[in-house]
């Protein structure tokens, strides 16, 4: 017996010793996920969204460092220069801190109708780019979080994005600002009336000819000749290829794998060679550097396509981005409508929330990761929040919500959604003066809270809190 305890001590002591760290976001996403089912269920727990003091502190910076953990373990300097831009500018902490927003509503909204969700919807989520066609629409424009939940998700989500943005970026009041969170709401809910009543869904789209005169400014401007934006932007003097900068680090030495992707894009997607796609022929690749906000640090690549004419006036630009999980995953109520898994997802949200859309647009693998591709185009652009009136400011938000009253309608249509989405819309919306003004409530007290989590961010990013992952060491 006291041989038999001298093992069991000694074999303690040998699993002590031989412990190694692990990381704390291992396992995390399954326990929000459960944490999710058992709020969805009624059960009363404490979310984060209660916390307060040292104990929401904690949880801010506990989380950006889950979401930014493989950036940080890699040294990625990317990384480093995100979070200065998250300190600096409140508005880029709510566009680059998605999943500390989503897990404040872990479990919500149970009993609301699901849709194809956008998962990041805010003020510069909605753009110009290219149809399916090559023609320019306008749109909602990022599906990196897309994946199926309520459909009050993105409109609390777009709704707080708005209230930011106009504080920030328009320096308007709160009263202001409340107007501008309702024209967008019930921009929402005025186009997905139309769609339960006359179904025009599929058809309906913001172009070049039909658009609102704060669309149509934005048309104008962001329109560009392909020959222009290619030479000023992208390609060196012979045109054979990307020239270097700060920006774009060419990788010719990468044209064959990159050639696989394409060839790989174009079986999944049936892409046959169209005429301004020439041969699908690689001519050039080369890394980008510091673009976007969230996904700032991940792995992006252009990949220049030779055009028909074979002068460089008419060469396509193919992006393609290291996918990563949605902000959303485990957070949203348990649903039977699944995605898919990152790239899959991306592409799968794009194909039903676009009915038309970019034919570029899908997911390859490279180097054993997940990458999602889409077309870069001369007009693919964004409004300048910064140069709208209040006036303009309203009109945009109505105009963003009805783009994304079309986007969700389709989940019926092209998505796995099995039940008539638009009037479930409508009837879960009633009374409709009650339902506006809840998420409009919503959306005020959100950026409150955001706001208090930036200073908490601001403090601790000084003191060095994020240039290391949280870890378990017993």
């Amino acid at each position: 017996m006291a041989k038999d305890r001298k093992k069991q001590t000694d074999e303690t002591k040998t699993r002590t010793t031989e412990v190694k760290p692990s990381r704390k976001a291992d396992g995390s996403v399954e326990s929000f996920r459960e944490l999710s089912r058992r709020v969805a269920t009624g059960e009363q727990l404490v979310p984060p969204v209660f916390l307060k003091g040292q104990a929401r502190r904690e949880h801010v910076r506990s989380t950006l460092r889950e979401d930014h953990a493989q950036r940080i373990e890699q040294r990625n300097p990317a990384a480093a220069a995100k979070f200065d831009k998250l300190a600096d500018d409140f508005f880029k902490f709510f566009r680059g801190t998605a999943l500390l927003f989503y897990r404040d509503m872990v479990g919500q909204d149970a009993h609301m109708p699901s849709v194809m969700a956008l998962g990041d919807v805010h003020p510069e989520n909605f753009g110009v780019m290219p149809d399916e066609n090559g023609a320019p629409i306008f749109g909602v424009n990022d599906f990196d979080e897309t994946i199926y939940a309520p459909f009050t998700w993105d409109l609390k989500r777009g709704a707080t994005g708005f209230w930011i943005a106009a504080r920030e970026e328009g320096g308007l009041n709160r009263k202001k600002r409340r107007k501008i969170v309702k024209k967008f709401v019930k921009g929402y809910l005025e186009a997905m009336q139309s769609y339960a009543e006359h179904a025009t869904e599929k058809n309906d789209g913001y172009r070049m000819d039909n658009s609102p005169a704060v669309i149509q400014r934005l048309f104008e401007e962001a329109w560009e000749e392909r020959h222009t934006w290619l030479w000023d932007d992208y390609l060196k003097p012979s045109g054979r290829g990307f020239r270097a900068s700060d920006e774009l680090q060419p990788m010719s030495s990468e044209i064959g794998k990159f050639q696989k992707a394409i060839d790989d894009l174009a079986k999944a997607n049936g892409i046959d060679a169209p005429d301004r796609a020439g041969e699908l022929k690689v001519k050039d690749v080369c890394m980008r550097h510091g673009q976007g906000t969230a996904s700032l640090g991940l792995p992006r690549y252009y990949v220049l396509i030779e055009g028909p004419s074979k002068d460089a006036t008419d060469d396509l630009i193919i992006e393609f981005k290291r996918a990563r999980q949605s902000a959303v995953e485990g957070l949203a109520p348990p649903s039977e409508f699944h995605a898919g898994a990152k790239a899959d997802r991306i592409a799968h949200g794009q194909s039903v929330q676009l009915a038309h859309g970019d034919i570029f647009y899908g997911a390859v693998e490279i180097d054993g990761e997940s990458f999602m591709s889409r077309e870069r185009a001369p007009f693919r652009d964004d409004i300048d929040l910064d140069e709208l009136s209040f006036g303009t400011w309203k009109e945009y938000a109505e105009v963003c919500g009805a783009a994304l009253a079309q986007a969700h309608a389709l989940s019926d249509d092209l998505g796995q959604i099995d039940y008539d989405v638009e009037p479930s819309i409508i009837a879960a919306a009633t009374p409709r003066a009650l339902f506006v003004a809840d998420i409009v409530r919503y959306a005020e007290e959100a950026a409150d809270r955001l706001e208090a989590d930036h200073a908490f961010f601001r403090e601790d990013h000084a003191l060095g809190a994020f240039d290391r992952i949280d870890m378990v060491y017993r």
